[in-house]
């Protein structure tokens, strides 16, 4: 039995793997699962799943998930090891016992523990965006010392995973990644200026959480996508393209020096990119509807509006950048969609904040999560000094 830790497991990516480790009784166990502030439904997982270790935020979480473990009837005997905050989430990785990271904790959060997790040579399944997009000179550094294998959960990087495996990567020149569009697709650039956090938040096509939501509204997720994927398949940035497919039943696509372009379809079932990273190289059967071919189905593809998403510009100019720009351009985002969501500062001054901090935080190359993090701090602070200066009245 293959056991995991799955970091992130109250969210949407944790709880569909623990219904894909549901589904395969006997092929995987879990050791621990680590979440946030949703103490019940850990509870409830702790319940179910009896892994060995179970981590929280902080200590209040932890009081807190004893009482909703009291209320389930578990026996005292029966609970995991209880632990709080970035150490436990390490350990939760790192565990001799652990064959298998799951990788889902939002924002920078997950990074230590799962940069730790790769330098001990863990196999990891990656759908935390941060990772890659704040640490990826570092993380893959690491990756290739202890040679050992980053699988992507996200369904475009999967899809692209998919796509790469039809022939030899020094044969592959263009990787091509799709967008829904978001709500704003269609919408002229003049009415952008007085779009509303609720506006913002009704995608299309995903039910996610706000700050993603937001990212996708604005097309910044889909320049985090691009960023991730130079550092996961080793890609120039001018050798990813960024399309507009509404349907978003073409995942990824990959270009081949022959002309041929190899494309992944499926479902929009996360459950699929989970099981293919559970299991490759075997392709197992998913839990998953399976598309009808006996339909009409009608597929769109549209190059972005690059003045009216400007951050998926700033992107692509990130990732040239190299080094710990990715960090900035994360952290400067996170700050400037949360005041937006306060409403703190419109719409348009979202792009307009990650603009002005990647011009003032220099570019380093940070050895050490510690430094790495010094600079996501340093970006946060110099993103919410000029959002305070240049909205004083909104604040």
């Amino acid at each position: 039995m293959q056991m995991l830790s799955v970091l992130g497991s109250t969210g949407s990516i944790g709880v569909n793997t623990l219904d894909v480790v549901r589904r395969w009784k006997g092929r995987y166990g879990i050791h621990s699962l680590v979440a946030g502030g949703n103490v019940k439904l850990l509870a409830e997982q702790i319940f179910e799943f009896r892994p060995r270790l179970a981590v929280v935020a902080d200590e209040g979480g932890r009081e807190r998930l004893i009482g909703e473990l009291r209320a389930l009837g578990l026996a005292e005997s029966d609970w995991p090891q209880l632990e709080f905050g970035a150490e436990a989430r390490v350990l939760a990785a790192t565990a001799a016992e652990v064959e298998f990271v799951l990788s889902a904790i939002v924002g920078v959060a997950g990074l230590e523990a799962t940069y730790e997790a790769v330098k001990l040579g863990k196999r990891i399944g990656l759908a935390n965006k941060e990772v890659l997009v704040s640490g990826g000179e570092l993380v893959m550094a690491a990756s290739r010392a202890a040679r050992t294998e980053l699988l992507p959960v996200d369904s475009e990087h999967n899809g692209a995973h998919q796509c790469l495996r039809a022939g030899k990567r020094n044969e592959a020149v263009k990787l091509i990644l799709t967008a829904s569009g978001g709500p704003f697709r269609r919408t002229p650039f003049e009415d952008l200026k007085t779009v509303t956090p609720e506006q913002a938040l009704n995608h299309p096509t995903w039910k996610m959480g706000p700050r993603i939501t937001v990212d996708s509204s604005t097309l910044m997720n889909k320049g985090f996508e691009v960023i991730e994927a130079c550092w996961l398949f080793d890609f120039r940035a001018d050798e990813v393209e960024v399309v507009v497919h509404p349907q978003s039943k073409v995942h990824a696509m990959v270009e081949f020096n022959d002309g041929s372009v190899i494309t992944q379809v499926c479902a929009t079932d996360m459950r699929m990119p989970i099981q293919y990273a559970l299991t490759y190289p075997e392709r197992a059967d998913a839990p998953v509807p399976k598309l009808k071919w006996d339909e009409v189905h009608s597929w769109d593809f549209h190059p972005p509006d690059w003045e009216k998403f400007p951050l998926l510009g700033l992107s692509y100019q990130a990732i040239r950048a190299g080094g710990s720009a990715g960090c900035t351009l994360n952290a400067a985002d996170e700050v400037a969609v949360e005041a937006f969501l306060k409403g703190q500062i419109p719409y348009l001054a979202i792009a307009a904040t990650v603009a002005e901090t990647l011009e003032r935080v220099p570019v380093t190359h940070p050895a050490t999560v510690a430094a790495l993090l010094e600079v996501d701090r340093q970006s946060r602070a110099v993103a919410q000094e000029w959002i305070s200066s240049s909205f004083a009245l909104s604040l």
